[in-house]
């Protein structure tokens, strides 16, 4: 299923419609920095609660590395690559929504610029949970592993130029100069969206 057009109410009809492999549903909603995955994963939860389905948003910025371990690693400056993240304990974490009652997981706090172990819990009463991130359909070795456990898989797909500028005015918002927003958005950013669209694993719903 393909097309901007799409509503949200027809996603969320596309999710109730997805057969599910275990005791939850699992929906990957990925895309670029800066694509909206965070608002359309909420609106989406929401408009899924509103239909009877008690459903929750786990991101995968918990997954972060500390920033002490980039630094030893040269790695601060790509913060957000594919490599600075744990994407072994992402897989164990998605692994266990489908089979356990309870499960906590990481949560990332962006203020702080850290991990926090353990701040969020996904209750036995959740139905079904929209995991968001940058790298959920990235053919890359381990990333790749997460594709099979996917009950749906959503790819959100922005042009370039709109990623650039919701970039930049996303740092600006972080007391960045102008200068310093747009190196940081052409440096990083735009090179972290431009390997999930060089590597892209199928989608299930592509917006």
């Amino acid at each position: 299923m393909t097309g901007p057009q799409l509503t949200i109410g027809e996603v969320a009809e596309a999710v109730l419609a997805a057969p599910r492999a275990g005791h939850r549903r699992i929906v990957a909603l990925a895309g670029a920095p800066a694509s909206g995955k965070s608002t359309l994963a909420a609106e989406l939860a929401g408009r899924l609660c509103e239909e009877g389905c008690q459903t929750q948003v786990v991101p995968m910025d918990g997954f972060h590395l500390h920033n002490q371990i980039l630094v030893d690693r040269g790695l601060l400056d790509r913060k957000g690559a594919p490599e600075t993240f744990d994407v072994q304990g992402l897989l164990k974490l998605v692994a266990r929504l489908h089979s356990e009652a309870e499960v906590f997981y990481p949560t990332f706090d962006r203020t702080r610029d850290i991990a926090i172990a353990s701040a969020g819990v996904v209750g036995d009463s959740v139905d079904t949970v929209i995991v968001e991130g940058n790298y959920l359909l990235y053919d890359a070795p381990v990333w790749c592993d997460l594709r099979p456990h996917w009950d749906l898989a959503i790819r959100l797909e922005i042009a370039t130029e709109t990623l650039r500028e919701r970039l930049i005015d996303r740092w600006l918002g972080y007391g960045m100069s102008h200068a310093q927003a747009e190196a940081r958005a052409a440096g990083n950013d735009l090179a972290n969206a431009a390997l999930i669209t060089q590597f892209a694993l199928a989608a299930d719903i592509s917006l």
